[in-house]
Parts: C-alpha cells; structure tokens; sequence
C-alpha cells in the first residue's frame, strides 16, 4: 500500500474540497438562517424602542440575544465539522467529497486512515485560518510542497491526500 500511494491531483483535492463546503455550509445555513432571522427581528425592535424613546441611546448589535444566536450557529458548525469531516475521516479515510472523487486521507507514516487526534486537527488547522482569510496560503502550500503536496493542515496532522 505504501508503494502505491501516490497524492491525489489538485483538481480532484479542489473538487472534493468544494462538495464538502458545500454540504457543511447547507448544513450550517439550516441553523444559522432561522436564527439570524430572530436576531435581525430582535435588533429591529431595539432601534424601533430606541426611536420610540426620542433620546439618543446605542443600540448595541451583539447582545444577550444576539450572542447566543452566534454562539448556536458556532456550535453547529463545529459540530457538523466533527460529523462530516473528521469522524468519516477516522473511519474511512474519506469524506463525502473525497470518495466522491477517489480520493482519501492517509497517515504520512502509516499510510491508513488518521486517528481521531489528527483528524480534528488537520480540520481545525484547516478551518480557523480559513476562517481568517489567511487560510488560502496553506491551502496554496500544497502546490509547492513536495512529495506529498501537503497543505498546512496536512503537516500539522501528519497526513497527505492519496489518489484511492
């Protein structure tokens, strides 16, 4: 099996990476949709009391209210990361969109499935600087890194994408 790994192309990378954003992000919107619906409304009745008053207040966007709404959508997030992305990982090797296009995760070592531990992490690492915009630059690394064509996320779980 070591012998035969080989990195999976970008193109292929690149496609799964998109049907797994995809399906995070409609899972993600199922949640944070109706909720920031009640925030908008919540914000709009304190302007409306703030202009009802007739006095200069701040109306302050995040709130008790609004915050726990944020927060909600933040653990959904979270959650659905470790239910799509790092548990099938663990498992197979493979999420949605990786075994869609005939890819999967390997240890750089090992060459099997991730344990749990760098899972999380190769997801983390990849999410929170996604997050931060700063997360195109480790994504871009594996166009240059050789020979696995590991992104920062890989490096920090020890994981490369092989062709299945």
């Amino acid at each position: 099996r070591q012998a035969a790994a080989r990195p999976a192309t970008l193109g292929r990378r690149l496609a799964a990476r998109l049907l797994d954003t995809v399906v995070l992000g409609a899972v993600t919107a199922a949640a944070a949709v109706p909720l920031g619906m009640k925030a908008l409304d919540h914000i709009d009745a304190k302007i409306e009391a703030a202009k009802l008053s007739g006095e200069t207040v701040t109306v302050w966007l995040l709130d008790g209210t609004t915050s726990v709404h944020l927060g909600i959508v933040l653990a959904v997030l979270l959650l659905g990361g470790v239910l799509l992305e790092v548990l099938p990982t663990v498992k197979w090797g493979r999420t949605l969109g990786k075994r869609l296009m005939g890819i999967e995760v390997r240890d750089i070592e090992a060459h099997e499935a991730p344990e749990f531990g760098a899972a999380l992490r190769r997801w983390l690492v990849y999410s929170v600087p996604g997050l931060l915009v700063v997360g195109v630059v480790g994504v871009l690394w594996c166009l240059f890194d050789k020979p696995w064509r590991q992104c920062w996320h890989d490096k920090a779980a020890h994981t490369f994408v092989a062709a299945a």
